[in-house]
């Protein structure tokens, strides 16, 4: 089940009975005991501080499924994550009990060719919090991989900690599509991870962000965060001819790489029409696993089509632009919640009905 915990009868106790949030069902969550592994030599456990809600858990709330991962049996949810160390493995020197640390969720093989390569987000073997059969970090503690724990600097919270998880999605895609000073960037979806797609390509130096939702308050958020244009647009297919023509007027140059944050028919559509001869779109959202868009045009005009998988390596790149100030994640936190069986349903409730909630954060 991964190195986060087990079920009741899988392990031993530690000293006192840890719980956590299990998704027990469709629409139901329950706080129940959550049995720990042993600590092993290169292993800490953490005490959980901070903990967000991802789409994705919202997801497995809803249907018991997110793309192909399926849950078929109880499965702890979370995995945007900070905490405290609470006990270390005899092999690790780089952190002592007491650290504040920020989890990187995701446990490869280190094996495989692709982690060989360098690109363990893809390792087929991938063991990842809250992603079916591996339990999640919404607990009380956790049992992790110490090269995965992340020293916070001082002056980063533990909720900032926990927003490294997101943040890093948007560094990864900023790497993938290589932004920089000379790039004008559009976003597609003002959501947790449009804004902070928009937030690290900031950070990389670009110039100028054009970001389009549907939600006028969203959109109202990213003008806030620093976003030099927005664009209010329909769900219709239809609208796409004029909403591209009032996008580039917003922009008031070429788009050279398009982020689509949402990864819907329409907001790819819009995103290939957009995007300059030659210029890049990168897919980071996953709205629809299938999407029939006009790819033959596209390619007409040599627009390079990018995926995005998570992340790779971006912790450390995530807390420096958090120490420096380059990026400020904190006003992405609009909601907070307690750690009781009341509060972590109407949490997700929250975080499921969108509306002025951005990131729902639990403090344990």
């Amino acid at each position: 089940m991964g190195k986060g915990g087990m079920s009741r009868g899988e392990g031993s106790k530690v000293e006192e009975e840890n719980m956590a949030a299990w998704l027990v069902g469709l629409n139901t969550l329950k706080i129940q005991p959550f049995l720990l592994p042993s600590v092993g030599p290169h292993d800490v456990r953490v005490r959980m501080k901070a903990v967000g809600i991802c789409g994705s858990d919202v997801h497995y709330l809803k249907t018991m499924r997110c793309a192909d991962f399926v849950v078929k049996e109880p499965m702890v949810i979370g995995h945007e994550c900070a905490g405290i160390i609470e006990e270390v493995g005899e092999e690790v020197k780089h952190l002592v009990v007491g650290d504040r640390v920020a989890l990187e969720p995701g446990i490869s093989c280190w094996r495989c060719n692709l982690c060989r390569e360098g690109r363990y987000n893809l390792c087929p073997e991938m063991k990842f919090f809250a992603t079916p059969p591996v339990h999640g970090s919404l607990a009380n503690q956790v049992v992790h991989p110490a090269d995965l724990c992340f020293k916070l600097p001082e002056n980063v919270s533990l909720e900032e900690g926990a927003m490294c998880e997101p943040l890093s999605v948007g560094v990864h895609a900023c790497r993938r599509a290589e932004v920089g000073p000379e790039t004008n960037v559009l976003v597609m979806g003002a959501g947790p991870i449009g804004l902070v797609t928009m937030l690290a390509a900031r950070a990389f130096g670009v110039p100028r962000i054009v970001i389009v939702d549907v939600d006028e308050n969203r959109l109202s958020v990213a003008k806030q965060l620093g976003a030099h244009g927005i664009v209010q647009v329909t769900t219709n297919l239809e609208d796409v001819g004029s909403e591209v023509e009032q996008i580039q007027k917003a922009m008031g140059s070429n788009i050279d790489v398009t982020f689509d944050c949402a990864g819907f028919n329409k907001t790819m559509s819009t995103a290939l029409a957009a995007t300059r001869c030659g210029g890049k779109v990168c897919l980071v959202g996953m709205g629809h696993g299938v999407m029939t868009v006009p790819l033959t045009p596209a390619a007409a005009r040599e627009v390079d089509v990018v995926g995005v998988f998570r992340y790779k390596n971006t912790w450390p790149l995530c807390l420096e632009f958090l120490t420096s100030g380059k990026i400020d994640v904190k006003p992405l936190i609009t909601h907070r919640f307690g750690f009781s069986q009341k509060e972590v349903e109407d949490a997700f409730e929250t975080s499921a009905r969108g509306s002025n909630a951005i990131k729902v954060m639990f403090n344990l």
